[in-house]
């Protein structure tokens, strides 16, 4: 059963005002979309520069526009704790994905400001610029700019509309020459801990407000084509077609069928899929379609990935059918470090909850991060487990209760010895 705790100080009501602020700060009207260094990115991080500074902590904005604010510790100078998320949204957004976890981390920061307590360390809070990455297909852009694994030919990506992300930088007031400004050392950070909603349903299903990551899962993505011949759809037999289509149809089923079996974690996608010419009367003779492998463990999902591509390879033949098939993407597993999420389990329990251990099946910020630190997460419930859609909710007594674990978790920390 959930407990139920009575804060000393409520947190709740505080972020979720700052949450339905920051959601008004959108490129439409009637959605919530904030893209990379646009105007609307600026407004926002303006806002929440704003908020730290209220909560004592000296902000600015660093070389790739990530909103950063600093809390002294007892003495300036000290290597700091970092808590953050992303406050880009993906078009068509929720608010809670991403701001929450800034949001909730100032909320603890200006808790301590206003006790006037400082620890024997540092707190920074981050704002990540670009997690999404929506408008330039390159994910992660903020983090790895701290983390000093920003890829300067990034800078060359265009959007939609053509415009070069290096113009947008000068644009937005920001010098594309000097990103590598905004990377930290590994000794002035201590670890790196993100809350962030679940975009799941399993903490809804155990009836939990909180959990404890364990690990935030690698994928691989994949392009694959596939053709075969197009003709009549009324002249040609169907034991003599070569219908690309059908031929993907048969692998998108192997797909779903061969990771809903139970294989710890594994999940897989086919997100999108174009059949050409597209025509009703013609026979399908080209598909393009992705898949998405994800699981927490790296070598499950590498072996997992190469027994979905023989299956391809295999109704490919038999259907008389030609194959291309190339990765696209692939980002290794990030497990939390064991001594830094026993400290979030430690925060959970002191605040009166069950310990409960999940994976993230999404990637976060954390898998740039900890090429300089040991990175944590904190997972809090969110309503259906809807994300990245405008139905994304997270109920106020969740918001509360992952603020008061984070703020169990800052002044109890321990530095790794």
């Amino acid at each position: 059963m959930e407990a139920k705790v009575a804060p000393a100080v409520s947190l709740g009501a505080e972020i979720v005002d700052r949450i339905n602020a920051l959601a008004a700060i959108s490129e439409m009207p009637d959605n919530i979309t904030r893209i990379f260094l646009t105007p609307e990115h600026r407004a926002a991080a303006e806002l929440i520069m704003g908020w730290m500074r209220d909560a004592g902590m000296a902000a600015h904005l660093d070389a790739i526009g990530n909103v950063c604010g600093r809390y002294e510790g007892e003495r300036p100078g000290l290597p700091c704790l970092m808590l953050g998320s992303h406050y880009d949204t993906v078009r068509d957004a929720g608010r809670w994905d991403g701001p929450l976890g800034i949001i909730t981390a100032i909320a603890c920061v200006g808790d301590l400001h206003r006790r006037g307590k400082k620890l024997p360390f540092a707190l920074e809070v981050t704002g990540f610029a670009d997690e999404e990455g929506v408008r330039f297909a390159s994910t992660l852009l903020g983090s790895r700019a701290i983390a000093g694994t920003f890829d300067e030919s990034a800078l060359g990506g265009k959007d939609k509309t053509g415009i070069r992300m290096y113009e947008a930088m000068r644009a937005f007031g920001l010098d594309p020459d000097h990103v590598g400004a905004a990377a930290r050392a590994p000794s002035e950070l201590l670890g790196y801990v993100e809350l962030h909603i679940e975009q799941g349903p399993v903490l809804e299903a155990k009836k939990l407000p909180v959990g404890v990551v364990t690990a935030i899962a690698g994928a691989t993505r994949l392009a694959v084509e596939l053709r075969g011949m197009a003709g009549h759809a009324g002249t040609v037999p169907m034991a003599l077609r070569r219908d690309a289509l059908a031929g993907a149809a048969e692998c998108i089923v192997a797909i779903e069928e061969f990771c809903a079996t139970d294989r710890d974690g594994l999940v897989g996608t086919v997100g999108y899929i174009n059949a050409m010419p597209g025509a009703t009367n013609v026979i399908p003779g080209m598909v393009s379609f992705t898949i998405d492998i994800r699981s927490p463990r790296d070598s499950y999902r590498k072996l997992a990935v190469a027994d979905i591509v023989r299956q391809i390879e295999e109704i490919v033949k038999r259907r008389h059918l030609t194959l291309e098939i190339n990765v696209t993407h692939e980002n290794r597993t990030v497990p939390c470090a064991p001594w830094l999420q026993k400290q979030v389990a430690e925060a959970v329990k002191a605040e009166g909850y069950r310990v409960f251990e999940l994976p993230s099946g999404a990637g976060h910020d954390g898998m740039a991060m900890i090429d300089i630190a040991d990175v944590a997460m904190l997972f809090v419930r969110c309503r259906g487990g809807i994300s990245h859609h405008p139905d994304e909710h997270v109920d106020l007594t969740d918001a509360e209760a992952g603020a008061r674990v984070l703020l169990r978790l800052i002044e109890d920390f321990k530095a790794k010895g």
